[in-house]
């Protein structure tokens, strides 16, 4: 299990304040003999129900030297938690948070627009 990233805290709260309740922190899924942790940050993952909704989110702070490295990383781990929730808890979504400047001058780009789809 990998240490919390930088922002899992704010991202908790920021959750907690929207009306989420807080289930698991972090998300453990086991499949094909792998263990998983979605995690918050580079590393746990929250796990909220709201109304019904399920959510997993993996919270990556984008604080390296290079943001397409800490995109790669970010997208191959994104890519297996979503196989591994398709599979073991198919009513969570996952989403990835990243610190709004990242998501500001970077995932707004047409390269990683046209990536994320």
């Amino acid at each position: 299990m990998s240490a919390k990233d930088k922002f899992h805290d704010v991202v908790k709260l920021g959750l907690q304040k929207d009306g989420w309740t807080i289930t698991d922190d972090p998300l453990h899924i086991e499949w094909g003999l792998v263990e998983l942790y979605i995690d918050l940050g580079a590393e746990k993952i929250i796990a909220a129900e709201r109304e019904g909704q399920k959510i997993a989110v993996e919270v990556k702070s984008f604080l390296g030297q290079s943001t397409i490295s800490e995109f790669h990383t970010a997208l191959g781990q994104f890519i297996n938690y979503r196989f591994a929730l398709s599979q073991e808890q198919p009513e969570r979504i996952l989403y990835l948070a990243v610190p709004l400047d990242t998501y500001e001058t970077f995932f707004k780009l047409p390269f990683t627009q046209i990536i994320i789809q």
